[in-house]
């Protein structure tokens, strides 16, 4: 990982290229991705009405708030209009509609100084994608929704690109997660299952690369990215969204980025949509992916053996 593209007319298939050794691609805001950051700004308007989302934090509880997100985050992830935008932003992209596939597009919040931390507002630890169940020729597009600063910004960690670290991957099963995860709630159960995450500390994470876009400005990056969620203390909550695809050229050669440390089985692939008409992958190749991928090097999930 060594480069960084600005708003690249690179194509497509050169893109995910160098998206899979390791690169980053920026692009400064769209019409086609403020269209979507305009839709999810309306549920946050209808939610928080005059206050202003990054600081309505400091007029509620914790419960509160988490109640307000569990309202409307679900329907605008899951509304139709939603994906339409999707589709509209990845053509003006340049991705073939015919071949890209794409997973519903998520709101994120980081709250500040830790004023949630769970539930809708779970803040990840430093980890790469691929550690729960995504392919390695996933792609990752995120942008935030308003102004935000390096201070709530999302990290990069290039030392890890090509090292691989002792990981809770090997607990992970997509689809073993999500069912216990629906058990528990139905059951009204505290989830307290471990998430993959990192055994030791992370001793190389600096130097960080943090892209500190407008909102609406994209930042893509590989599922293998080694990332994280920058601690928040600036008092402003981040509003983000983020979604996926894949290429299903990739998806069918098994090309993508390297694997140094993900060992997670199932896969997140029977998630996505085709650009061109929201079918699906074919089973067949998705099933392909259940087993998960061969490690460059299996020692490094267990280096006491080594």
């Amino acid at each position: 990982m060594n480069t960084v593209y600005f708003d690249s007319p690179m194509p497509d298939s050169q893109r995910r290229e160098e998206l899979y050794a390791g690169q980053l691609f920026a692009f400064q805001p769209r019409p086609s991705v403020m269209a979507l950051v305009e839709f999810g700004r309306e549920f946050v308007r209808e939610a928080f009405g005059d206050v202003d989302p990054a600081l309505a934090q400091h007029t509620m509880s914790p419960e509160a708030y988490n109640a307000i997100l569990a309202d409307f985050k679900p329907r605008f992830i899951n509304h139709e209009k939603s994906k339409q935008l999707v589709q509209n932003l990845l053509l003006d992209f340049g991705c073939d509609p015919e071949k890209t596939y794409f997973d519903v597009p998520r709101m994120r919040t980081v709250t500040s100084h830790n004023f949630l931390t769970h539930g809708l507002a779970y803040r990840f630890d430093t980890h790469r994608d691929t550690w729960f169940s995504a392919p390695l020729n996933q792609l990752n597009w995120w942008f935030p929704m308003y102004e935000h600063e390096s201070g709530n910004a999302l990290a990069f960690h290039p030392n890890y690109w090509n090292r691989g670290v002792a990981n809770g991957s090997e607990n992970y099963h997509m689809h073993e997660w999500y069912a216990e995860g629906a058990r528990l709630a139905a059951a009204g159960e505290p989830d307290k299952r471990e998430r993959p995450r990192a055994y030791d500390e992370l001793e190389l994470l600096e130097p960080q690369v943090r892209l500190v876009l407008p909102p609406g400005g994209v930042t893509i990056f590989s599922a293998a990215q080694m990332h994280s969620t920058v601690v928040n203390q600036t008092g402003r909550t981040r509003y983000s969204i983020d979604f996926r695809t894949v290429h299903i050229d990739d998806v069918r050669a098994h090309r993508g980025a390297p694997n140094h440390d993900s060992a997670s089985t199932g896969t997140n692939l029977i998630d996505f949509f085709r650009v061109s008409d929201l079918a699906r992958l074919p089973k067949e190749l998705t099933n392909e992916y259940e087993p998960g991928t061969p490690l460059l090097d299996p020692a490094v999930m267990h280096p006491v053996l080594v």
